[in-house]
């Protein structure tokens, strides 16, 4: 089954031009999509990246990537 990975194009603490090609590294056969996620209290103060119906979140992008690499479905 694919990862299923959303993340906020409007989120302050993330480039998401590097986000989205680490977490494609990460999991190769995610489904990522790239959009507001309505989460816009706690985008606006830490990163955070949706994965497979978790909302996972740290102060910045390096810290989320490693708080998310748990939740990826090999």
């Amino acid at each position: 089954m694919a990862n299923d990975i959303r993340v906020c194009e409007k989120c302050k603490h993330v480039k998401l031009k590097s986000m989205v090609a680490k977490l494609q590294q990460m999991a190769p056969d995610a489904d990522i999509k790239i959009g507001c996620k309505s989460y816009c209290g706690p985008c606006g103060k830490r990163a955070f990246v949706f994965i497979n119906g978790r909302y996972i979140s740290a102060p910045t992008e390096e810290e989320v990537l490693v708080k998310v690499a748990p939740f990826i479905k090999k």
